[in-house]
């Protein structure tokens, strides 16, 4: 499921205007499964789903048709898809949605093979850590991605005024005098700013000025934090992978050495084990039991 996941992360939200219900959403299908995310800006519902979900369900909703479960998630891609990039969805495709109790049910009605065809996202309150994920913390990245934007923009200001004065020094002058502007003043512009369009530009609505004019934004500070926790966990294997290393090395250089035996006694016992007892002469014996009563060395004698 890490790769619904993960597709789902890196999805832009989408407005959706169904009956009298305005939306935030977005999806990720794929042969293994879907998951899916609704917001109405004051919860978040979800639902996450199998392809042995997906075949149960699909046979209680549409007795009349078989298909792998593969057919019925390309069905239902085709289906979203238009939906949720703001284009007319075919006619033969109507969306409502209801909500029951904490649940909110997004209900497909369309055609398949001549047959009608039903869906229902059966989405459930979205966990806090997920909200964080999709909403919380890619919001705080844009915000700080767009304060850096300004930041930039104030300095690309303040080198424009710098070669403006340098021209003006040299002599040059407008030949258009409603060209003529005023030295940037960074203080200045912010306070002007919160006081005539900061109002405006905090009018969030129904959450469509967000998906209108942002979600660019948000598709590239949702791919950076996928990049980033990636590489977090490469090195967090890395790291794994070294300390085991060293600590094997470790556990390798600390055991006490065995000390070193004669070359030739290890061979030496061996042959003697072999032989039969009854066809050793007296010295023979004599040489076996003497190895016999000889302690052998273990690895801490």
């Amino acid at each position: 499921m890490e790769e619904l996941e993960q597709g789902l992360l890196m999805q832009p939200w989408a407005w959706l205007q169904l009956a009298e219900n305005s939306l935030l959403a977005k999806a990720y299908i794929t042969k293994q499964g879907y998951t899916l995310l609704v917001s109405d800006l004051q919860q978040v519902w979800h639902e996450q789903v199998d392809t042995s979900v997906v075949s149960h369900r699909a046979k209680e909703l549409n007795k009349r048709l078989t298909a792998p479960p593969a057919a019925f998630l390309c069905h239902l891609d085709n289906l979203l898809r238009p939906l949720l990039k703001n284009i007319a969805h075919p006619s033969e495709a109507t969306f409502s949605c209801d909500r029951v109790a904490e649940a909110l049910i997004l209900r497909v009605r369309s055609e398949l093979s001549g047959l009608p065809f039903y869906w229902n996202f059966h989405c459930i309150l979205a966990s806090p850590s997920l909200v964080s994920q999709h909403l919380i913390r890619p919001l705080m990245g844009m915000s700080l991605a767009l304060q850096c934007h300004v930041k930039e923009l104030s300095t690309l200001l303040r080198m424009k005024d710098l070669e403006i004065q340098d021209y003006q020094e040299s002599g040059a002058m407008l030949s258009r005098g409603r060209l003529k502007t005023e030295p940037f003043e960074e203080n200045a512009f912010l306070e002007q700013f919160m006081v005539e369009k900061l109002p405006e530009a905090c009018r969030v609505g129904n959450g469509r000025p967000f998906v209108m004019h942002l979600q660019s934004l948000y598709v590239a500070v949702t791919k950076q934090e996928v990049q980033m926790g990636q590489k977090h966990q490469d090195t967090v294997s890395g790291d794994a992978h070294t300390s085991s290393s060293t600590s094997l090395q470790a556990t390798d250089n600390q055991l006490p050495r065995q000390p070193e035996q004669p070359v030739s006694s290890a061979p030496a016992l061996s042959v003697l084990e072999k032989e039969p007892l009854d066809t050793s002469g007296p010295m023979q014996r004599t040489q076996l039991s003497k190895v016999k009563r000889k302690k052998p060395r273990g690895l801490f004698s």
